[in-house]
């Protein structure tokens, strides 16, 4: 039996858990060579331990003693900071699953694609703030990218063997969150205590609300336009409330393959874990008798402006979509602390996007720079307003 080497990059996370939930089932398989969290140092330890990792990495240096303690006697090394990070991403592993939230995720993904190996990526930033530089890297260093949102690797999985030159469309499905079929007048009323509520799935504050905004949605798009060069007038958008289709294909022949799961994202953690296999999950089988229907409708841009901004965005390129990504952080941040309105978000992000128009990245160290400044102009613009 073939041991395969993993390091998880956001262990503590939803994504990290459901990861390492996954590989516990089949231990024998598994050998952990670093975990990191930001600052869970408690259960970074207990994980480290349990998974007989070589290394525990924590973000914040100020949680190192912590977790030094917690490591004592172990033989694990513990270390802290974002150096700390870069150094556990680019250890020798068969597969890097990359999953820190933010832009603290991208020197990380960085370093782990640099080692051109298999990086399964669930780091949204990588691919909407750096794609091109991202995707640059994937090519240089002959890296393989598996994507693990679920939208993105259900496209995977229709490609798979297929010619993209035959492809007529790839159509990423949206649940349209809790608010598709609210008013303008009820979404300006929203609380953030309501928009936090998906129907479908279970996720953090910031990104729900962005399913509530349709954002999530859009950073797909700009997403799946860098994972699967098409052209952006082959990816579309369509509302499926069910969220049992996570995305389809469309070929040339006016064949349509879609791929259909549950709402657990062990199904597609599962699916890069065991790449180009299978494997066993422990979620339940679909049963469409007992789901009854699924519907679609078009995304309408009038109440959720968010997909046309993150489309206009990727058209123009250069550094829009990180200036969008930035600014929408900093939106949402202020409508969860009541701020603002939830449809001044959009309102907010294209205001930014309309005054700030730095330079194309040509460096990761540029796009970090482009999203410091975009964020600063972001939060200029709360103070004014």
């Amino acid at each position: 039996m073939t041991v395969r080497s993993i390091t998880v990059l956001g262990a503590t996370g939803s994504i990290g858990a459901s990861t390492l939930d996954l590989i516990r089932r089949e231990r024998d398989k598994w050998r952990v060579v670093a975990l990191t969290a930001n600052c869970q140092a408690q259960e970074l330890a207990r994980l480290a331990r349990e998974f007989g990792a070589e290394m525990a990495v924590v973000a914040d240096p100020a949680c190192l003693p912590e977790l030094e303690a917690a490591l004592q006697g172990s033989g694990i090394r513990a270390l802290g900071g974002a150096e700390a990070l870069v150094e556990a991403a680019a250890l020798p592993a068969d597969l890097t699953l990359a999953a820190i939230v933010g832009c603290a995720g991208l020197a990380p993904t960085m370093a782990a694609i640099e080692q051109g190996r298999t990086v399964a990526l669930a780091n949204k930033e990588a691919l909407v703030s750096a794609g091109d530089v991202m995707t640059a890297a994937v090519a240089a260093h002959g890296t393989t990218l598996l994507p693990v949102d679920s939208e993105h690797n259900a496209i995977f999985q229709c490609l798979a063997g297929n010619d993209p030159a035959h492809v007529r469309s790839i159509t990423l499905t949206a649940s349209g969150g809790p608010f598709r079929d609210w008013t303008l007048e009820q979404l300006a009323a929203a609380t953030p205590a309501q928009a936090v509520k998906h129907p479908n799935w279970s996720m953090g504050a910031k990104i729900s609300v962005d399913s509530a905004t349709m954002f999530n949605k859009g950073l797909e798009l700009i997403e799946a336009h860098h994972l699967f060069p098409v052209g952006l007038d082959r990816l579309r958008i369509v509302v499926h409330p069910q969220s049992v289709v996570h995305s389809m294909v469309e070929y040339r022949d006016g064949s349509t393959l879609a791929q259909l799961g549950p709402s657990d994202m062990r199904v597609p953690i599962a699916s890069c874990l065991a790449w180009p296999e299978r494997m066993d999950t422990p979620c339940d089988p679909l049963n469409l008798a007992a789901i009854g229907e699924l519907t679609f409708r078009a995304p309408d841009e009038v109440r959720f402006p968010a997909t046309r901004l993150c489309r206009q965005a990727a058209e123009q390129g250069g550094a829009a979509p990180a200036v969008l990504n930035a600014a929408n952080e900093v939106a949402v941040a202020a409508f969860l602390a009541g701020q603002i309105a939830f449809t001044r978000i959009a309102v907010m992000v294209e205001e930014v996007l309309a005054r700030y128009v730095p330079a194309a990245p040509v460096s990761l160290a540029d796009v970090i720079a482009i999203d410091s400044e975009a964020r600063n102009r972001s939060r200029l613009l709360l103070e004014l307003n």
